[in-house]
């Protein structure tokens, strides 16, 4: 009687540690899965938030250099010389030719050298893609006189990110400082190139 007794007191004692070990596994998942949540949710952030990758040195030089403000005062600079009158040879600040008013308008906001010539401006600076062209890069023409070779030079004021036709400002022969159209057709037929100042 005893042997049963104690036999039924086992059995009722290793049911109740193994529905306590069986509440204890529950309750171990259910925070083993809490913490999941709570570890992984913040891994997510921080992969979602973080871009750094897309502005570390070495992915595209040439897009990092894009100061926004610097062109916004160099697009001031130019536009402020509309209908300033065309003079071959004449650097400004009154009176320019192509390249003088190029160089001129860029050694007023950035202080930068970037070619006496349209030829010497071309030869300078870093070429661009028609593709990643971009507000304040230097555009460049033939002219009558230079049969194919570079002869004319603007800054480019907008540019169309569909069509990639741009407006430019610069010192026309006949109508002095002025924003014209990459479609227009005299510069249409015409375009060489774009440059970016560094």
């Amino acid at each position: 009687m005893k042997k049963k007794v104690f036999l039924c007191a086992l059995l009722i004692l290793l049911a109740s540690v193994d529905s306590a070990v069986g509440k204890v596994r529950k309750n171990a998942k259910k925070k083993i899965q809490k913490t999941t949540v709570v570890t992984t949710a913040p891994e997510q952030d921080d992969e979602i938030d973080n871009f750094d990758f897309l502005y570390s040195e070495g992915v595209d030089d040439i897009n990092l250099e894009y100061d926004a403000i610097a062109v916004n005062s160099l697009m001031d600079e130019a536009i402020s010389h509309i209908g300033a009158r065309y003079r071959s040879g004449s650097k400004g600040p009154y009176t320019f030719d192509c390249s003088g008013f190029t160089s001129y308008v860029y050694r007023q906001i950035e202080g930068k050298e970037i070619g006496c010539s349209s030829r010497d401006q071309y030869a300078r600076n870093i070429p661009v893609s028609r593709s990643e062209m971009q507000r304040g890069d230097l555009v460049f023409f033939t002219s009558p006189g230079s049969g194919r070779g570079v002869g004319h030079v603007g800054i480019v004021v907008d540019v169309d990110p569909i069509t990639r036709t741009f407006n430019f400002i610069h010192a026309s022969s006949k109508e002095g400082v002025k924003i014209s159209n990459s479609n227009d057709g005299y510069y249409a037929r015409r375009f060489i190139g774009v440059r970016r100042v560094l």
